[in-house]
């Protein structure tokens, strides 16, 4: 509720001009300091914490319920009601309340009733959030499933308890944790926002699995209770393109921490090797799953040099392909459709160039992961779409 409250003062301070909001059923949630003209209505409903039923009946009358953008809606001096300019505050199509500002002394500017109507996805969000809390206040909720997911052993046992004995998440379900990772490289208000709301879109679609979730700076988490959840439904939801990481299910809650960190790394892997598709599972990441915390520093020496110089690219594409198929060079130059020549004159220029051998298994295996270890980084960016672990 704090959020809604912040959220209505500092747009009122923008607007220089009081707010009110109403949930769906015209019960006040919030409302600004008095400043500028004043009604009765405005007074009672603050009083009563909601509108008289004669006045919800005139307002319904004047179409606040079937809007989707700001109504001006006319005076009614014998109710005691000055013009007023209606924000319907709408989430995935649901009506979730109304945002009124007073349309008098002076009237509201279009500029200001377009500033009022901006600030609706983010009111229907909070009031969103605030009613999927299955009996524990969202702001507790929040900060259960952040000590749950980030917090030590101790935290996160008495967060798992927390959220259990609220009625949040099942006792003895296991838990599943996926990672949303936007696609964009600079997070920023705007796409934290669009997260959340895919988030809340897909926690009511999937409310058999008691979802809960968390969003941070860059990335957004799903946890969910029972069989796991499809990458695919996460991506439906999310109104910007994101890589997903899938991380294995864990016995309790108590225990999400490390499905999290799992998914998180996987969706790192999936976002700086785009061959592994939009979503990947830490179980499947291969050599990445032990390679996504090494440094990068760590590559084969012989391979600083070419890894800085575009020319080399080519030849970095063919070693990695090589390498990948166990130093074939039949299923090399098929996959690469290259002549068998011009696959060992590469070849050679790389043991030249990288000061290299490639008949020692040794300095093949350093090659290998070096070069996995260089995309992680984004030191290496093939042109092709392959990935392979």
């Amino acid at each position: 509720m704090a959020d809604l409250q912040r959220a209505v003062d500092e747009l009122a301070a923008r607007l220089d001009r009081p707010l009110l909001l109403e949930d769906r059923v015209q019960r006040v949630v919030a409302y600004s300091e008095q400043s500028g003209a004043m009604d009765d209505v405005r007074r009672d409903s603050i009083l009563r914490r909601h509108t008289a039923p004669e006045v919800r009946q005139w307002l319904r009358a004047a179409g606040i319920h079937e809007a989707a953008a700001p109504l001006r809606t006319p005076g009614a001096p014998h109710l005691g009601l000055l013009p007023r300019v209606c924000v319907p505050i709408r989430h995935a199509d649901g009506l979730l309340g109304f945002l009124w500002l007073i349309d008098a002394q002076p009237p509201m500017t279009d500029a200001g009733v377009a500033e009022a109507a901006a600030a609706a996805p983010g009111l229907a969000l909070a009031l969103f959030h605030e009613s999927l809390a299955s009996g524990l206040a969202s702001h507790r909720e929040l900060e259960a499933v952040t000590g749950l997911l980030l917090g030590d052993r101790e935290a996160a046992r008495e967060a798992a308890e927390q959220l259990i004995e609220a009625g949040a998440f099942p006792q003895a379900q296991p838990v599943g944790v996926l990672v949303a990772r936007p696609r964009a490289a600079e997070p920023d208000d705007a796409l934290r926002l669009a997260l959340e709301q895919g988030l809340l879109a897909l926690r009511r679609r999937l409310s058999g699995h008691h979802p809960l979730h968390l969003v941070r700076y860059d990335h957004a988490v799903l946890l969910t209770a029972g069989p796991p959840v499809a990458a695919d439904d996460l991506h439906a939801a999310m109104p910007v393109p994101v890589v997903v990481g899938v991380g294995r299910a864990r016995p309790g809650l108590a225990q999400a921490a490390g499905s999290y960190r799992e998914a998180r790394h996987a969706a790192e892997v999936a976002a700086r090797v785009p061959g592994l598709g939009r979503s990947a599972e830490w179980a499947r990441l291969g050599v990445y799953r032990m390679l996504s915390a090494r440094p990068d520093q760590e590559l084969h020496p012989g391979l600083e040099g070419l890894l800085g110089d575009a020319q080399y690219l080519p030849l970095l594409e063919t070693l990695e392909t090589y390498l990948d198929l166990a130093g074939s060079a039949v299923a090399t130059s098929r996959a690469l459709r290259l002549h068998r020549t011009s696959l060992y004159y590469r070849l050679q220029r790389v043991e030249e160039l990288a000061r290299t051998d490639l008949k020692d298994g040794g300095e093949r295996l350093a090659l290998h992961l070096s070069l996995k270890l260089a995309r992680l980084s984004g030191r290496y960016l093939p042109r092709d779409s392959h990935g392979s672990p």
